[in-house]
């Protein structure tokens, strides 16, 4: 086979993984028990609506106060457990979502990684967390932007992962492009499945794009919105400085 990279890796214990163990799913019927950490307005829970109606979201975790207020706005009278250093174990729940801050992995930023104390390092909360509850979740999601797998961050991704085996979870990771799931925006993604216990799990492999950007935009606009010529100005130099350090 020869040396693989770590991308590589990954992508083929993925393979193995999912040939040789069980597939894993809740049985038919099961109402599933969703918790968000780093909820934001609550975009997992949007996806889990969009695939069945037998769900409770048991709670989130959020500290923007505006993220607070769409996330009920949207999904009702939700608790908010508020900020995730604060919190000691885990409420009981099916699917635990953990987005974690990539302000300290994107190329747009100072790429400070996931430790000392850095916003990306709160991904070891999670773990504390894990760590410190005796019902753990059943299944794990994870979603982080592209550089997660540069060289740079992979070891500690990789790190992250080993942690999770050894509290018995198995790892699936793999980058989605949001043009492959009916989105008009080229946006990829790297997504995490963990499962407790040994299961196989294959992402879905996608669909042709049929929808064009102007099919969301909106035909009038209040001119609010649009931005001014100092941030264009803005905008143009920082996709330039980007341009220069790699970045797209």
């Amino acid at each position: 086979m020869g040396i693989l990279s770590k991308k590589e890796y990954i992508e083929y214990t993925n393979y193995m993984k999912s040939v040789r163990l069980p597939r894993f799913t809740f049985p038919q019927g099961y109402k599933v028990r969703m918790f968000e950490a780093f909820s934001g307005i609550g975009c997992q829970a949007m996806a889990l609506k969009a695939l069945t109606d037998n769900y409770e979201l048991v709670g989130f975790s959020e500290i923007d106060q505006h993220a607070i207020k769409s996330y009920k706005a949207i999904h009702g009278n939700v608790p908010n457990y508020g900020d995730i250093t604060k919190m000691e174990t885990i409420p009981e729940c099916d699917i635990f979502t953990y987005s974690f801050p990539c302000t300290d992995l994107s190329l747009a930023g100072k790429r400070e990684g996931m430790g000392n104390g850095t916003r990306s390092g709160l991904v070891y909360e999670v773990l504390r967390l894990l760590k410190g509850t005796s019902k753990k979740p059943t299944v794990l999601i994870m979603e982080n932007v592209p550089a997660l797998l540069d060289q740079v961050f992979i070891d500690e991704f990789m790190g992250i992962q080993s942690e999770l085996k050894e509290l018995g979870y198995t790892n699936y990771a793999k980058v989605l492009e949001a043009t492959n799931y009916g989105i008009p925006q080229h946006r990829d993604r790297v997504f995490m499945v963990s499962i407790l216990g040994d299961y196989s799990f294959t992402f879905y492999d996608g669909f042709k794009l049929e929808m064009r950007l102007k099919d969301l935009c909106e035909d009038e606009v209040d001119k609010k919105y649009f931005l001014t010529d100092r941030m264009l100005r803005f905008f143009t130099y920082n996709a330039e400085k980007q341009k220069k350090k790699g970045g797209f």
